[in-house]
């Protein structure tokens, strides 16, 4: 039986995640002294380990030894701790994606009008982290039932983690609105990352089987995997070609392929031939 493998429309490393890879593989070969990056620079295990493997290590707190290169992750981090790093003496170049730089700013704004804001995402995600830092007193809820555990003021401001569904922002938004005086809504959702999205839907409704490539970590790349695994239940979320089976895509004639945002196209590519050798 023949078989046909594609590749989403839309899949694989988004711009916020191009743009930190080329600043820190720059740094990398220029900079005579250490690199690290604060936290993974991205959720993509595999790409950490290849930025390790020339030279940029990774760092769970801020250095202090100055002169040396601090890079602030995609995710973003709270004014506090570039703040610190900056104080020590430490060269720190922002890879912070510019369309998460843009929740801080809604963040603050609405802080500033009068807002309680309230960000839609994962508590304890580090973007989440650094937006709540943006705005002191904001809170995070991750869906409707999470509503339940706050006490509203009257005045609401919400923004959202960019890599949430527009499902989540569109149910807490409703429930708000018969809760709250006024609501004001920033939707921060990543375009990337509801073009994947919705691309992946559409894959995995024609395909037998889907195989979703990229962290476990990562939160994108987890929202694909449920997406795609609501419409195919075949859909197995990896992070290396490695990981594959070939009894996964028994009987099937149509494969489908997705990845996460921190995904580089070298990844799917080598994941396309590998499926290619199994089938």
């Amino acid at each position: 039986m023949p078989v046909t493998i594609t590749v989403a429309e839309y899949a694989g490393a988004c711009y916020g995640v191009q743009r930190a890879l080329y600043l820190v593989h720059k740094l990398a070969s220029e900079s005579s002294g250490p690199v690290r990056t604060l936290g993974p620079l991205i959720h993509n295990p595999q790409v950490v380990a290849g930025l390790e493997a020339s030279g940029v290590t990774v760092a769970n707190e801020v250095p202090d030894d100055a002169g040396s290169t601090l890079v602030l992750r995609t995710h973003g981090v709270v004014p506090e701790i570039e703040r610190r790093a900056r104080e020590n003496g430490l060269n720190v170049v922002d890879a912070t994606c510019p369309y998460v730089k843009r929740v801080h700013h809604a963040a603050e704004r609405l802080q500033r009008e009068g807002y309680q804001v309230l960000v839609v995402g994962e508590s304890g995600h580090p973007e989440v982290e650094a937006i709540l830092g943006h705005a002191p007193g904001a809170l995070a809820v991750a869906d409707v039932d999470a509503l339940d555990q706050v006490d509203l003021a009257k005045k609401v401001g919400v923004v959202v983690q960019t890599t949430q569904a527009k499902a989540t922002l569109d149910a807490v938004v409703c429930e708000l609105m018969g809760r709250a005086q006024e609501v004001c809504v920033v939707n921060t959702i990543c375009e990337a990352t509801s073009e994947r999205q919705g691309a992946a839907a559409r894959l995995a409704s024609t395909s037998d089987v889907m195989v979703v490539i990229g962290g476990r970590n990562s939160a994108n790349t987890t929202r694909l995997a449920e997406i795609c695994t609501s419409a195919c239940p075949r859909t197995h979320h990896i992070e290396s070609p490695d990981e594959l089976e070939a009894s996964w895509f028994d009987g099937a004639s149509s494969i489908g392929v997705t990845a996460g945002a921190s995904t580089p196209t070298a990844h799917i590519e080598t994941l396309v031939k590998a499926i290619e050798a199994l089938c």
